[in-house]
């Protein structure tokens, strides 16, 4: 009987991880009806990364809190033994956005939302990072965990990336901390040209002068802040929310997809295993830095790894230099882009059955 361990990431803006998991699986059953497969949902800290711990048995606890631009959003996190995974992207995420907003968005809602699972007794956070709405420098997190950011004036600054520039001091008598763990797939540092504003503000709504103004900001954050920890990977992550977390908070940066595969327990699928598929919507040069594919491939040996995908956008030689045994895209069966993107689950049941009758 084949064993197959599916470990895929989600099909951005079409569909969830456990479904691409689902669909692959129904596909190898088609050809092979007797396979025994393991589903592990994965993600890289971003969005996706609290329903891959609830897929692993993670309990989710509704919750409330502020949007990135203010108005009150439903939301929530995993937790298990005092654990708790908290999403960025789930409560100031770029997705929420109906108008962009890339001098004002914040992220006081995620330090709301560590603040609510510590009242719950949760005693350690794995903050994962990514599909942020800002460029705040974490500045609204710190806010929801009780600390204050005063102007010169000793009035609190408004939210946002922007005001960071009017700040003159922090106050953190009242900062609630706990054991946090940064999670993510972004090791920029937090300024420069390379850094939050000038590499993740335009996707976010950022005009040219505006990513000028929140890198100057950032700095002067920083400056205040006082801890050089600027330079540090990871500082740039989510809007540079990865900056207050590491030096003020003192967290621990992981990579995301280290931080997932522990907690869904993966390695313990592996034994015995005579295939892994993984996959993601698109596979391309981003997917090799840190995606959590590439993850899986990188930590993967003597089984082979098939990626699939929506669209492969790399040669057949570059995925076998990078661990993959083949990779296997939808547009490869359907050339319609559309209904690629609206039809993916059965789509993909046809792809994994090309795939059972290549290598099962």
């Amino acid at each position: 009987m084949p064993r197959v361990v599916i470990a895929p990431d989600k099909f951005k803006g079409s569909l969830p991880a456990t479904e691409v998991a689902d669909a692959i699986a129904a596909g190898l059953r088609r050809v092979r009806p007797e396979v025994q497969t393991l589903e592990c949902p994965i993600a890289d800290g971003g969005d996706g990364t609290v329903a891959a711990a609830v897929a692993a048995g993670f309990e989710y606890v509704l919750a409330e809190a502020t949007g990135p631009t203010g108005e009150r959003v439903r939301t929530g996190y995993a937790r298990k033994d005092g654990t708790a995974i908290v999403e960025l992207a789930a409560v100031s995420g770029l997705s929420m956005m109906a108008e962009l907003a890339p001098l004002t968005a914040n992220t006081l809602g995620v330090g709301e939302l560590v603040t609510r699972a510590l009242d719950d007794g949760c005693t350690k956070i794995v903050l994962g990072l990514g599909g942020s709405a800002s460029t705040d420098g974490g500045a609204g997190l710190l806010r929801g965990l009780g600390a204050r950011l005063l102007d010169a004036n000793g009035a609190e600054i408004p939210l946002g990336g922007k005001a960071l520039l009017d700040l003159a001091s922090i106050d953190l008598s009242a900062l609630r901390k706990a054991e946090i763990v940064v999670a993510s797939d972004v090791d920029n540092p937090l300024l420069g040209e390379h850094g939050a504003a000038a590499v993740y503000g335009p996707q976010k709504g950022a005009t040219p002068e505006d990513v000028v103004l929140l890198d100057r900001a950032l700095a002067h954050f920083a400056e205040i802040a006082g801890t050089g920890m600027a330079d540090a990977p990871g500082a740039g992550a989510a809007g540079g929310t990865g900056f207050a977390a590491l030096s003020i908070l003192g967290a621990t940066f992981r990579p995301g997809i280290d931080v997932v595969l522990e907690m869904t327990g993966f390695a313990r699928m592996l034994p015995g295993a005579d295939l892994v598929i993984t996959g993601e919507g698109s596979f391309d040069e981003q997917t090799l830095h840190g995606k959590g594919p590439a993850g899986i491939a990188a930590r993967v040996a003597g089984i082979p790894v098939i990626a699939v995908a929506g669209r492969i956008a790399l040669t057949q030689e570059t995925l076998k230099r990078h661990g993959f045994a083949a990779g296997y895209g939808l547009t490869e069966i359907e050339s319609d882009v559309d209904r690629c993107m609206t039809e993916t689950a059965p789509l993909l049941e046809r792809l994994a059955a090309k795939v059972a009758e290549d290598w099962l």
